[in-house]
């Protein structure tokens, strides 16, 4: 029998990790009001680069494809901890917030709306009756940065222009569209040649993460991916104006999952006896119990997790995750959208709950959501300094 590894501890969400990246580059750009904790060299001029699933594991693991990035890893980088879960939806809001999960309060990919008693999705399915606005009321960065002489610019796909996962954690920026990857590192090249005055400037790429869950990490459009990344980013470090941080990071890393560990939990009775409401994604289940749940229930369907995968996850309860720091300090209103039961993967398994589940999910390959090192490593690389 494989012995379950000690509970991780949450990230260090006031040091090294994706909440203090933007936070940062304001201080180094001079803003008041935010504090450099990742010790960025003061400019005028920052870029920070997010190549979405780009786990620090992955690209130590296939740099000979990115010849460019695993250099920078080797000489100038950082290693952080993206957000617990370790899904989009919480680190690309912990990075536009500054702030840990249970104070922006998108602690997950599909979360439990307790006021309305429904499961929402916080990445691209958003319930039409949520405002992202009231879901997500904390000032981002970039708003913080109004009237402080300091111009934020986001350049990203066309679709996320006012999505409700910008409006809710990337709000307050100027948006420049671009459809394909190199039309991006363009509008960021220009971007950062044009600005008139100091400007943070955030790219995000999609590419990688999409290739990673449709083929696993490894294949070869995701290879494909890495390289066109590799490439560009190398040209861009050659081609910012002199005064510029440019750095690049990912929101999470990614493990594969073999078909047969790709597991419809919901076809379980046990494990769903007393649970209202499944939420969470397949490395980060999130089960909430119904009301006339008693104790009894409760610990017969943990009892029953325990059983069926305490070799491959870590099963443990809100309070418990609380506890470990995983969602750093928890706001009253955040704390009922955690599940009370929470089934984290370490092993090689993806939990679905398959009367929810979308057509084609157990097709994929690449996942993430777990605390594993390879889901919540990723690295921060240095890809052009200013010259003095």
């Amino acid at each position: 029998m494989t012995s379950t590894p000690p509970i991780p501890s949450g990230p260090p969400y006031a040091g090294r990790s994706l909440a203090g990246v933007l936070t940062s580059a304001a201080a180094a750009l001079g803003a008041p009001g935010f504090t450099n904790a990742l010790q960025l060299p003061r400019t005028r001029r920052v870029a920070v680069v997010m190549v979405d699933g780009l786990g620090k594991a992955l690209l130590k693991r296939y740099g000979g494809h990115a010849p460019y990035l695993r250099s920078v890893l080797e000489r100038d980088s950082t290693t952080l901890q993206s957000a617990f879960p370790t899904t989009t939806a919480a680190s690309l809001s912990s990075l536009g917030t500054g702030l840990e999960p249970g104070r922006h309060g998108l602690v997950g990919y599909d979360v439990l709306d307790p006021d309305r008693n429904t499961v929402i999705n916080q990445l691209g399915g958003w319930d039409p009756q949520t405002d992202p606005l009231r879901w997500q009321p904390q000032a981002t960065v970039f708003e913080r940065l109004a009237d402080t002489g300091v111009e934020p610019v986001t350049v990203s796909l066309p679709a996320f222009e006012g999505s409700a996962l910008t409006s809710a954690s990337l709000r307050g920026s100027r948006f420049v569209g671009g459809t394909t990857l190199h039309a991006r590192f363009q509008h960021a090249r220009e971007q950062l040649h044009g600005a008139k005055g100091p400007v943070l400037l955030y790219l995000y790429l999609n590419e990688l993460d999409k290739a990673g869950h449709q083929h696993g990490t490894g294949s070869e459009k995701w290879l494909y991916a890495l390289e066109e990344i590799d490439a560009a980013a190398r040209r861009l470090s050659q081609a910012v104006p002199k005064d510029t941080v440019l750095v690049l990071t990912g929101d999470h890393g990614m493990v594969d999952v073999p078909e047969p560990g790709r597991i419809d939990y919901s076809a379980m009775p046990a494990l769903v006896d007393g649970v209202e409401h499944t939420a969470g994604e397949p490395r980060f289940v999130q089960l909430h119990f119904a009301p006339d749940a008693g104790p009894a229930v409760r610990e017969r369907t943990t009892s029953a997790w325990q059983a069926a995968f305490g070799e491959h996850a870590w099963i443990l309860t809100r309070d418990q995750a609380l506890q470990a720091g995983w969602f750093g300090v928890t706001e009253d209103r955040v704390t009922p959208r955690i599940g009370e039961l929470l089934v984290a993967a370490h092993g090689p398994v993806a939990l679905y709950d398959g009367r929810r589940a979308a057509p084609g999910a157990f097709e994929m390959v690449g996942h993430h959501g777990s605390p594993t090192r390879a889901e919540r490593e990723v690295p921060l690389l240095m890809l052009h300094r200013p010259l003095r």
